[in-house]
């Protein structure tokens, strides 16, 4: 390959990387694996025949989506042999950061556990649709399927999404909550803490068996709150906090001693919190952590 052709295979790809990225990650939830993804993007966009590509973006969305779509059903198996709930890794959303943001609510952290229950081509889909806005007919020839499966797919997938998310706050007021959820548990305030979460609620916490984390999901207020205050307990001795932004929302970043300790975030309805997740698996804490600085 001649430099000038390199070069310019270079500046094509370099356009598109951000937006690549972007749909790796969310048809996959971590870092690792979407960056996996753009790197054998690229090594097929420099083995191919780009003066016979009529649309390098179509081709190249075309290549990562179906990576990464194959990436994800091997990603299925191995999760079921996590060790305790599998977590959406945090990554920095903003300014000077890849990931390109696009509609957000198909970027956040919650839609993102809500999408480990799909199948893998109707996440595909949902992703491709909800958050770039592609027509049926291009993700149809995106993942080699035809626009009616395409079609048939988005409304599973949107369903699903819609019936699991149906009363949901303002960025604002989850804003809010997450503070007050914050300093109640810093202060160990359990009936503080037990006032704004949901009868229901859920508490998380993934720690991938390298870490101490609990192994199931913790349901109700009573027995979330107790786990959360316990939580604080062993991950939040002479910890810092601060809020950072992460999948286009904000998130509590824990950190010791100038090392990531947690990541924590809230979902929640106008009854209240109704889920609490815990990062604390040191790999899915790396990413956030460099650009935490």
């Amino acid at each position: 390959m001649a430099n000038g052709e390199l070069a310019d295979a270079v500046t094509t790809f370099e356009a598109e990387r951000s937006r690549l990225f972007s749909i790796a990650y969310r048809f996959l939830g971590t870092f690792a694996d979407a960056e996996d993804v753009v790197q054998d993007t690229w090594i097929r966009w420099q083995r191919t025949d780009r003066g016979a590509v009529r649309n390098a973006e179509a081709f190249l969305v075309t290549t990562a989506s179906r990576l990464a779509l194959t990436a994800a059903r091997s990603a299925r198996a191995r999760r079921e042999l996590y060790v305790g709930p599998w977590l959406p890794e945090p990554i920095p959303t903003g300014e000077d950061t890849q990931v390109a943001v696009e509609r957000g609510e198909a970027l956040e952290l919650a839609v993102l556990l809500l999408l480990e229950r799909l199948t893998p081509q109707e996440r595909a889909v949902y992703v491709l649709k909800e958050a770039f806005d592609y027509p049926y007919r291009e993700i149809a020839g995106f993942l080699d399927i035809t626009e009616d499966h395409a079609r048939q797919l988005s409304r599973r997938a949107r369903g699903h999404v819609a019936r699991e998310r149906s009363a949901r706050v303002t960025p604002a007021e989850r804003d809010r909550l997450l503070q007050a959820f914050l300093a109640a548990s810093r202060r160990g305030d359990v009936e503080g803490l037990q006032s704004m979460l949901t009868e229901n609620a859920l508490a998380y916490s993934d720690g991938g068996g390298a870490v101490t984390a609990a192994r199931k999901p913790i349901v109700g207020r009573e027995r979330v709150a107790q786990f959360l205050t316990r939580a604080v307990g062993i991950h939040g001795r002479d910890a810092d906090t601060a809020l950072v932004e992460a999948n286009g929302q904000n998130v509590v970043f824990v950190s010791r001693a100038g090392k990531p300790v947690a990541v924590c975030w809230v979902d929640a309805s106008p009854e209240g919190i109704h889920e609490v997740c815990l990062v604390v698996n040191p790999t899915k804490l790396a990413t956030l952590a460099a650009a935490a600085g």
